[in-house]
């Protein structure tokens, strides 16, 4: 579920996002629950693994709203008690009074938007919060959601050294739970961070030391006790996000609010195969397509059996666990892993890049991290077969 509103727009972001004088939540909140209706009628899902609240930044939505969803989505599907429900959250929006309300709402797991623990670097990347205020929101989200609070940093910061990146990070791993994404700063056109770098105001990180970074963090992370179980994403104690993991593991999932996206089959309209769906982007015209006809799909395209697997193929490799026989078999049913990727696999699995054996197909730790560059020549055979 997406809620688009922020106080403001950091500067390096180019998500669906709006900052506007005042949000009619009332409004907002109806359209969300009628379209949680809509689109669990259409898919006829019948029991929810897991909800996640992103944005934006969802953590303005007030917890009234957050269980009105959640009430909806209970009533139209099975919502088991133990279902991971996560909301996004920014710590300059995470009193110790408003987390407990969440939690209250319903929401068992917090994904805490911290980017960086150093007060320069928020101010670069257009952070409302301080340090001091990341490090509160955390240890607050902590005591109410003890094991169930991930954060997320960024790296690759322009003009940022690969000694205060692990600075940055051995700070985390002294605050964090058993839940950490990091991610490579990506400079998007129309940003005001990627114009002050292409305008030559700020330096370009060199790919050599992004590089460093990353395997910098790997060893650090994997030291503290972490798996390294997606490209991004480090959990320890079994902490993985069952949420992100649907993603990759090529499940079906709804989209709900502007701009969000959904995978699923329309079986209550009588469809029969996986359709891409983008919810419409812009939150007013979003609400009067659900005010008039339940829900505000804007795009819905129904995907090739390629297209299904090309998919599984990028998204599954990101993983540790990458492709399992099983997953592969339930889209791909008359051509097997060996069938596609044996014979041209050999060179990438010679070169120590890849894996294919009785679990499936995965990355080696060399190959996930130049999985980009795997990945063209990988698709490219899928094609061919």
């Amino acid at each position: 579920l997406q809620w688009p509103y922020c106080r403001k727009r950091c500067s390096y972001c180019n998500f669906n996002t709006y900052v506007v004088p005042a949000v009619d939540e009332e409004a907002v909140q109806a359209c969300l629950v009628r379209e949680v209706r809509t689109l669990l009628r259409l898919s006829q899902v019948k029991s929810i693994t897991s909800v996640f609240f992103g944005g934006g930044t969802p953590s303005l939505a007030s917890p009234s709203t957050i269980a009105a969803v959640l009430e909806a989505m209970a009533g139209a599907a099975h919502l088991p008690s133990d279902a991971e429900v996560t909301l996004e959250a920014n710590p300059s929006s995470t009193t110790t009074q408003r987390l407990a309300g969440f939690k209250a709402a319903g929401v068992n797991r917090l994904s805490i938007g911290v980017q960086s623990l150093d007060d320069v670097e928020l101010r670069l990347l257009g952070r409302e919060h301080t340090a001091a205020e990341a490090q509160a929101a955390v240890e607050a989200a902590r005591g109410l959601f003890p094991g169930r609070t991930s954060i997320d940093l960024l790296f690759g910061l322009p003009g940022q050294s690969l000694d205060a990146w692990t600075q940055r990070l051995e700070a985390a791993l002294g605050l964090c739970d058993d839940h950490i994404s990091l991610y490579q700063l990506t400079l998007e056109r129309g940003t005001a961070l990627a114009a002050q770098v292409w305008g030559g105001a700020l330096p370009a990180p060199p790919q050599d030391l992004l590089a460093d970074m990353y395997q910098a963090a790997r060893t650090m992370m994997v030291a503290a006790g972490f798996r390294h179980y997606e490209v991004s994403n480090f959990a320890r104690k079994g902490a993985l996000s069952t949420h992100n993991l649907s993603y990759w593991r090529a499940e079906q999932y709804i989209g709900v609010g502007p701009g969000a996206h959904g995978r699923f089959v329309p079986r209550g309209e009588g469809g029969c195969s996986r359709e891409a769906r983008v919810q419409m982007l812009e939150p007013i015209a979003w609400m009067q397509a659900v005010q008039s006809s339940g829900h505000g799909t804007g795009k819905r395209v129904m995907l090739s059996p390629l297209e299904q697997l090309e998919e599984v193929l990028a998204l599954g490799l990101r993983t540790d666990e990458g492709i399992t026989h099983e997953r592969w078999g339930h889209f791909s049913p008359h051509l097997s892993l060996e069938a596609v990727f044996e014979a041209p696999g050999q060179a990438l699995q010679q070169q120590g890049w890849m894996v294919l054996d009785s679990g499936g197909l995965r990355c080696t730790e060399r190959g996930l991290a130049v999985l980009d560059s795997l990945l063209p020549d990988l698709l490219c055979q899928l094609q061919r077969s």
